[in-house]
C-alpha cells in the first residue's frame, strides 16, 4: 500500500531528461511508484503543478562542526537539501587524540561539538543520538589524521607516524567514512609533501574511498595545484574530486576554463575526476590561511609566539605584504567573526578598511587583528570572477555544493550565505533569471551527478526503488535572501521535503521531524 503520494507534480527526475507530468508514489520509505495519473495514499499531497525532484545532495559541506548542536538544519531543509557530506578541506572532528589541537585546527569553523569521542563511529553515535534533520555522510580528514599522529608540526612525519594516519584512515573507512579530504592550504595539511599525500590517497584508494581535494594553491598556482591532484589519482586510481574549484585574485581570473581543460584531458585519458563549486564569488575561511605556513607551525600558540617577537613579526609582515601587493587584494578580505577583543567592532570592514582607520600598512593591520583575537579570526574573501563561476557551473562533471556549515537560522557575526543559499541560488539566479543552466541540468547537478561522486545509498534519481528523499519547489519563485551584509535569511520556494519517506518540510514549514539519519 502506498503511504505517501505526491500528485500533480512537474517531475525532473535527477537524471538530466526532460520534466514531466507525474505523480509518485512512496511506501517503507522508498519510491514504490512513478505514474501519470494520481495515486491515492494514506497521505496525499498534491504539489500543484510545482517541481518535484530528488532531494539536493550537498558532497561538500563542514556541517559535521555544528549539527550535533543543530540537528534541526533548517538551513539546508529550507533549500531542499536532504543530504550533507561533511568532513572536507582536511577537517574532520575525529579522530580525537589531543582534542585542543583538533579544535584548534579549524577554529575558524566554530566548531559547537561536546568532542566525547575518539573516532568516526563514537562521532556517528552522537550525531545520530541528536535526532538530525537531514542525512549526513562523513569524510575523514588529512589534517585530522596528521593532527592525530604528529601534532601541527611542519616536517615530514617517520614512517611511524605515516603508518598510523594510514591506520587510523583504514579505521575510519571501516567505520563507515565515504571519503578521505585533504586541505593543502591549511595548517597542518600544508606541510604535507607529495609522498606523504599520495601514500594516504593510495590507502583511500584502498579502502574504496572518494578523495576530496582542497588543492594547495587557488590563486597564481591554481593550474599546477590542480596537476597535483590529478597526478595523484592517475598513480593511485582513487576517485578524484576537486573541491569548490575557483582562482582567486584578479590576474587569475579566466584560469577556471582552463582548470576545467586539464580535467577533461584526464577524464579523456581514463582519470575518474570530478569537480564541484559554489555559486558566489566570495570564499570564506581563515585570516590566517593568508599567512606563510612556517609561521604556523606548531599551532596557533606559536603563531602568537612569533607575531609577539619583533624580528619573526617582521618576517611575516613582510612576505603578508608581498602577497597582498599581488594575488591577494585586501580589500577584498572582509573581518566576518572572531572572539571578543579589541578589534571585534571591525566585523564587516575589510583588512584595507581597518588599515586606513588605524593608519597602519594592509599587512600589519592583518596581523594585528589576528594578534589581538587570538589567531581566530574568520574571513569573507572576494577574490573570483563571475565569468569563471558560470564555467564552472555549465561543465558537466561540476557538481554544485555549498561549503557552508551553518545550520541554525540565526547566529552571531558575517556568515557567507552560501549557507543558507547555495542550491535555492543556482536554482533562481542561474536558471531562472541568467539562463546559465536549464531546469533539468540544474537539477542533476544537485542530485545524481553528486551521488556518484559520493557513496551516499541509492539517491539522486527518482524511480522506483531508490530511497525516498525528495523536494517539491516553484521554480517561478524559488529564491535566496541571504546576502554578506545580513546573511541570516532562509531561502525560499520550497514547498515540501521528504527524506525516507518521513515529511520535514510541509507548506514551506521545517518541522521536527529528525527525518534525517548517518549514512
Amino acid at each position: 500500500m502506498i503511504e505517501l503520494a505526491i500528485n500533480n507534480a512537474w517531475l525532473v527526475d535527477g537524471t538530466g531528461g526532460p520534466g514531466r507530468r507525474a505523480s509518485v508514489g512512496v511506501a517503507d520509505g522508498r519510491i514504490v511508484e512513478v505514474a501519470t495519473a494520481d495515486l491515492p495514499a494514506a497521505n496525499v499531497i498534491d504539489a500543484q503543478g510545482e517541481v518535484l525532484a530528488p532531494g539536493f545532495i550537498d558532497i561538500h559541506s563542514h556541517a559535521d562542526f555544528r549539527v550535533e548542536s543543530h540537528p534541526r538544519s533548517e538551513t539546508q531543509l529550507a533549500q531542499g537539501v536532504t543530504t550533507l557530506v561533511a568532513g572536507n578541506c582536511g577537517h574532520s572532528p575525529f579522530p580525537v587524540v589531543d582534542v585542543d589541537a583538533l579544535a584548534s585546527t579549524s577554529s575558524f569553523l566554530r566548531p559547537e561539538l561536546s568532542w566525547n569521542w575518539r573516532d568516526l563511529a563514537g562521532f556517528r553515535d552522537s550525531v545520530a543520538a541528536s535526532g538530525p534533520g537531514v542525512n549526513v555522510a562523513l569524510q575523514v580528514g588529512h589534517g585530522a589524521l596528521r593532527v592525530a599522529a604528529m601534532g601541527t608540526a611542519d616536517r615530514p612525519p617517520t614512517a611511524s607516524e605515516l603508518e598510523q594516519m594510514c591506520s587510523l584512515l583504514r579505521e575510519a573507512a571501516e567505520q563507515g567514512a565515504v571519503g578521505f579530504s585533504t586541505g593543502l592550504i591549511y595548517v597542518p595539511g600544508s606541510y604535507a609533501r607529495q609522498d606523504e599525500v599520495e601514500a594516504l590517497v593510495a590507502t583511500a584508494a584502498e579502502c574504496g574511498l572518494t578523495y576530496s581535494s582542497h588543492v594547495r594553491n587557488e590563486t597564481d598556482g591554481v593550474l599546477g595545484a590542480v596537476e597535483e591532484a590529478i597526478g595523484t589519482a592517475r598513480r593511485t586510481g582513487v576517485t578524484l574530486q576537486v573541491s569548490h574549484i575557483k582562482a582567486m585574485g584578479q590576474r587569475n581570473h579566466g584560469k577556471v576554463e582552463q582548470v576545467l581543460e586539464l580535467i577533461d584531458q584526464a577524464v579523456a585519458q581514463g582519470v575518474n575526476v570530478g569537480a564541484d563549486v559554489y555559486p558566489y564569488t566570495a570564499s570564506s575561511t581563515t585570516l590566517a590561511s593568508r599567512l606563510p605556513y612556517w609561521a604556523l607551525d606548531g599551532g596557533t600558540a606559536e603563531l602568537l609566539r612569533r607575531l609577539a617577537d619583533p624580528s619573526q613579526r617582521q618576517l611575516i609582515r613582510e612576505e603578508v605584504a608581498t602577497r597582498l601587493a599581488g594575488e591577494i587584494d585586501p580589500a577584498g578580505i572582509v573581518l566576518a567573526g572572531m572572539p571578543p577583543g579589541k578589534f571585534s567592532a571591525a566585523v564587516g570592514s575589510s583588512i584595507s578598511d581597518l588599515a586606513e582607520e588605524e593608519g597602519w600598512e594592509p599587512a600589519e593591520a592583518l596581523l594585528s587583528v589576528l594578534e589581538e583575537h587570538q589567531g581566530a579570526v574568520s574571513i569573507i574573501n572576494h577574490a573570483m570572477a563571475e565569468s569563471d563561476l558560470e564555467a564552472a557551473l555549465r561543465h558537466p562533471l561540476v557538481s554544485v555544493v555549498s561549503d557552508g556549515w551553518e545550520l541554525a537560522a540565526s547566529g552571531d557575526g558575517l556568515s557567507h550565505p552560501r549557507s543558507f543559499g547555495s542550491f535555492a541560488r543556482v536554482l533562481g539566479r542561474y536558471v531562472r533569471s541568467k539562463g546559465v543552466l536549464s531546469l533539468e541540468e540544474a537539477v542533476r547537478k544537485m542530485t545524481s551527478l553528486p551521488a556518484s561522486r559520493m557513496a551516499v545509498g541509492e539517491r539522486g534519481v527518482v524511480r522506483p526503488g531508490a530511497i525516498a528523499d525528495l523536494v517539491v519547489f516553484n521554480q517561478d519563485t524559488v529564491s535566496d535572501h541571504s546576502t554578506y551584509a545580513d546573511p541570516w535569511q532562509l531561502a525560499s520556494g520550497v514547498s515540501t521535503v521528504v527524506l525516507q519517506g518521513r515529511v520535514a518540510v510541509r507548506g514551506g514549514v521545517v518541522l521536527d521531524e529528525s527525518a534525517g539519519t548517518v549514512l
